[in-house]
């Protein structure tokens, strides 16, 4: 084990038994067969739940549209890259020679993924517990930041974010009838997204009003 790989199990907090682990959570697939895209795959599974169990706890009258809206906060590619900066795991990246070359020690995507790699190691190496503490660790600051209530988000970036974090696709927008003379108009839009049984409708006195008031409509019956 380098000097440097013992840096940054200082940084995480774990030390680990099979550095194995550690070097494959830290290898891009550009580098090696041997590489982190299964620990990837672990490590986002774990993420969901150990982070669903925090938001759970944290948050005891939260409904379940704001606990997935909040879940998605912290575990989306930029949010999970901004730890691997302040990790600065880039300088600890096994990467190809061209995808070094072109950036990848700080990519977001490649950050995100070794982030999620590395909380898969831990978890191989030293079980649940260890796992738990590091997610709450890493998460801390993110936390504080993120609140249940979605009042003060427009209706549309919150149906978004809900969709988004059930891994649906997002909503469409389409301007059904406008009414009234050009300088005082009236726009009815409709909006359509999965899991309604027919498109919300909305109005307002511009598009964007028309398209707040449909999707708040949408959000009432899909939370």
């Amino acid at each position: 084990m380098t000097a440097a790989l013992d840096q940054l199990q200082s940084r995480i907090g774990h030390r680990f038994s099979d550095s194995e682990l550690l070097q494959r959570a830290l290898t891009h697939r550009s580098a090696s067969k041997d590489n982190n895209e299964r620990l990837e795959f672990l490590g986002d599974a774990l993420l969901d739940f150990l982070l669903g169990e925090v938001l759970f706890k944290r948050y005891p009258d939260a409904s379940e549209g704001e606990l997935s809206r909040l879940r998605a906060e912290l575990v989306n590619k930029s949010a999970l890259a901004r730890i691997g900066k302040s990790l600065q795991l880039g300088d600890f990246m096994r990467l190809g020679s061209g995808e070094a070359r072109s950036g990848g020690k700080q990519r977001d995507s490649i950050l995100a993924d070794a982030v999620e790699a590395l909380i898969a190691a831990v978890y191989l190496d030293a079980g649940i517990e260890p796992c738990r503490d590091l997610v709450a660790r890493l998460s801390s600051e993110m936390l504080e930041k993120v609140q249940p209530s979605g009042e003060s988000r427009d209706a549309k970036t919150r149906l978004q974010e809900l969709l988004q974090s059930r891994g649906q696709a997002l909503p469409s927008y389409e301007v059904i009838d406008t009414e009234g003379a050009a300088h005082n108009q009236i726009f009815h839009v409709q909006c359509q997204a999965p899991g309604l049984v027919e498109a919300t409708r909305g109005s307002g006195s511009s598009k964007r009003k028309a398209e707040q008031a449909a999707a708040k409509q949408a959000l009432e019956l899909l939370s």
